[in-house]
C-alpha cells in the first residue's frame, strides 16, 4: 500500500441505506455507467449458504457486474468487522491499481464506518469480564444488562439496538475494561482514512413506500424458497451468522413455537424495525448526500460533477 499519492484521483462511491430500499439495483446501474465493480458491505450476503434471505443480487446481476465480498466465506467460519476492514482495504488498493472508480454497496453500518473511518481502538477484554456478563445474561436475562448499560453509558444506551444482547454485552465489557463510557470511544480515527476520494450516498424513501417494498420483498422471498433455505439451515441455528431476520422467525415456526402466517408477519415487522434502526445509524454517522432511489439521473449528475471537479 505504498505510493499513497497515486490513489488520490481514485473515487469510492458508497451506496448505503436501509434494507429493501434498492441499493443493489442502483449500485449495478452506477457500476455499468462508470465501468466499475461493486464491493459489498453487507454482513450477511458475505456468507455462501445464505442467499434468498439476504436478498443477494441475482445470478444474472452477478454476471453483469463483478461483485466482491458476496459468497465470500462460509457461515462456519468466524468473521469480524475487523477482518472485513482489513480485507476490503487490501482489495480496494489492488483494484485501484488499474481502475479509477469503485462502488461500495450495503446496509451494514459497522462495515461502512470501518471502511470510511477505520475501527475504534478498544481495550483488550479479559475472558473473566466476558464470562461475567455472559453469566448475567444466562441467569438473569437481557433486562439486567440493559439497565446496567443505561446507568453506565446513557448515550450509547439511547442508540444501541436494545434487543441485541451481543452489542450490549460488548459495550459493557469495554466499559469494564477501559473505565470509560463506550460511546466516548466511538471516535473517528483520521489516520485510518483511505486516500481515495469518497462519495457517500444515502438512499432514502418515504416510510410508507419503504415499508411497502419490505413487505413485498418478504413475499417474494417466500415464493423463491426462503422456507426451504431456512429449513436446511435450521440445525445450525446456533451459529452467529444465522441470528438474522428472516431465519430466526422461521426457526421458531419449525420448532412449533408459531405458525407460518405469524412467522411471515414477524419477518416483515422485524425487517421494518431493522430498516428504521439502519436509518437512525446512518443519519448519526457520516456526512451523506441523500437521494431518493427514483432520482438516478440526478444521482449520476451529482457523482459525475464531483469527479469532474476533482480531476481539474
Amino acid at each position: 500500500m505504498s505510493n499513497i499519492d497515486s490513489y488520490k484521483n481514485k473515487f469510492l462511491i458508497i451506496i448505503a441505506g436501509p434494507t429493501a430500499v434498492g441499493k443493489s439495483g442502483i449500485a449495478i446501474q452506477l457500476a455499468k455507467f462508470y465501468n466499475a465493480e461493486v464491493f459489498s458491505a453487507d454482513s450477511r450476503q458475505i456468507y455462501k449458504e445464505m442467499s434468498i434471505g439476504t436478498a443477494k443480487p441475482s445470478a444474472k446481476e452477478l454476471e453483469t457486474v463483478k461483485h466482491h465480498f458476496i459468497d465470500h466465506i462460509s457461515i462456519h467460519q468466524p468473521y469480524s468487522v475487523g477482518q472485513y476492514e482489513s480485507e476490503i482495504k487490501i482489495a480496494l488498493f489492488d483494484y485501484f491499481k488499474s481502475n479509477n472508480i469503485a462502488i461500495v454497496c450495503g446496509g451494514t453500518g459497522l462495515y461502512i464506518r470501518a471502511l470510511m473511518e477505520g475501527l475504534d481502538d478498544f481495550p483488550d477484554i479479559s475472558d473473566a469480564v466476558t464470562q461475567h456478563y455472559q453469566n448475567i445474561y444466562d441467569n438473569y436475562g437481557l433486562g439486567l444488562l440493559q439497565k446496567e448499560l443505561e446507568i453506565k453509558d446513557p448515550i450509547y444506551y439511547q442508540n444501541v439496538d436494545k434487543s441485541n444482547h451481543r452489542r450490549i454485552m460488548r459495550a459493557l465489557c469495554v466499559i469494564e475494561a477501559s473505565g470509560k463510557p463506550y460511546s466516548s470511544l466511538l471516535s473517528i480515527k483520521d489516520g485510518s482514512k483511505l486516500p481515495f476520494q469518497m462519495i457517500p450516498i444515502l438512499l432514502d424513501l418515504s416510510r410508507d413506500k419503504l415499508y411497502e417494498r419490505i413487505n413485498n420483498r418478504v413475499d417474494i422471498m417466500m415464493k423463491e424458497g426462503l422456507e426451504t433455505e431456512a429449513y436446511l439451515l435450521h440445525q445450525l441455528k446456533g451459529l452467529r451468522a444465522l441470528e438474522t431476520v428472516g431465519y430466526q422467525e422461521l426457526f421458531d415456526y419449525f420448532e412449533h413455537k408459531t405458525d407460518l402466517k405469524t412467522a411471515i408477519t414477524l419477518i416483515k415487522q422485524n425487517s421494518r424495525r431493522y430498516a428504521k434502526r439502519q436509518m437512525t445509524w446512518f443519519r448519526k454517522y457520516g456526512n451523506w448526500q441523500v437521494f431518493n432511489i427514483y432520482d438516478i439521473s440526478e444521482l449520476q449528475d451529482f457523482i459525475s460533477g464531483i469527479i469532474s471537479i476533482a480531476k481539474k
